[in-house]
């Protein structure tokens, strides 16, 4: 006798709708929902977005010993890192304005607002995604090219972009979690964390071309989104909403093959 079990979810996407940041600059978080606004209302509390300094270290650090290689590819350009170490851990932390800044990023909780910079005059879409708890055990860059194949363990995968984010905690249960980095090419070292995200809460994350030219780059993968689900009996995926522009052809990933360590953060 045969026992067959249900495939399991990896990434599904659910409503997508349409934001035109040119007639509505605002993203507003109207009660732990994300808007898009062309006017705020008067309750509003607007805020200046984080800008990285980038003498701010938070995050378990790793020394680079090299750039493996660099690879274009047909959205961007991907690059593989050695990182020194035989398995790499990320810290974990619950989101606060003081650490969300620490990555670049600027923390929105309900009833604040936050003005949307992007070079891009393109339109933007708001898609709601559910992510299953294995989605970050799927690796673009091992396994048989264009097989989504899940494998053993989770390696680093980071992006950047000259577009915006919003990562929003919409779960009715669950916190989102949102892998990052900060990483300094010049003094070959980075810092890796998985940042928790209270439901309700919202995440920004601006263009990279915004602050081009600083010393650190800022870096973020959401495919773990549902790492808050691993100790849950009856609870294998989250919804999330994210703002972003799927066609962009202007990601830079950074990778490393390595094992990576993942924690629920101290309370």
């Amino acid at each position: 006798m045969f026992e067959y079990f249900d495939a399991p979810l990896f990434i599904v996407d659910h409503d997508i709708a349409k934001v035109d940041i040119q007639k509505t600059p605002f993203f507003y978080n109207d009660q732990g929902k994300p808007a898009y606004l062309k006017t705020l209302p008067e309750f509003a509390i607007p805020l200046q977005p984080a800008i990285p300094d980038p003498q701010i270290a938070i995050g378990k650090e790793y020394v680079v010993a090299k750039v493996i290689e660099t690879v274009r590819k047909e959205y961007g350009k991907q690059t593989q890192l050695d990182f020194v170490g035989e398995q790499i851990e990320y810290d974990a932390f619950w989101v606060t304005r003081d650490i969300a800044a620490a990555f670049g990023m600027t923390l929105v909780k309900p009833y604040q607002a936050v003005k949307i910079l992007s070079p891009q005059t393109s339109t933007l879409y708001q898609i709601q995604y559910e992510y299953g708890v294995y989605a970050g055990h799927w690796s673009p860059y091992q396994g048989k090219e264009g097989n989504h194949e899940l494998l053993t363990m989770v390696c680093t995968d980071l992006e950047c972009h000259d577009f915006p984010h919003i990562f929003a905690s919409t779960d009715a249960d669950m916190p989102l979690v949102i892998s990052v980095a900060r990483y300094w090419p010049k003094q070959h070292k980075i810092r890796l964390a998985d940042l928790w995200l209270a439901q309700g809460n919202a995440l920004y994350v601006p263009p990279s071309t915004v602050y081009a030219g600083l010393d650190c780059v800022d870096l973020h993968n959401n495919r773990n989104s549902a790492r808050a689900c691993w100790d849950k009996l009856c609870k294998n995926s989250i919804l999330t909403h994210t703002l972003l522009e799927p066609d962009s052809k202007t990601f830079d990933w950074y990778w490393n093959k390595k094992p990576t360590v993942h924690r629920r953060p101290h309370l």
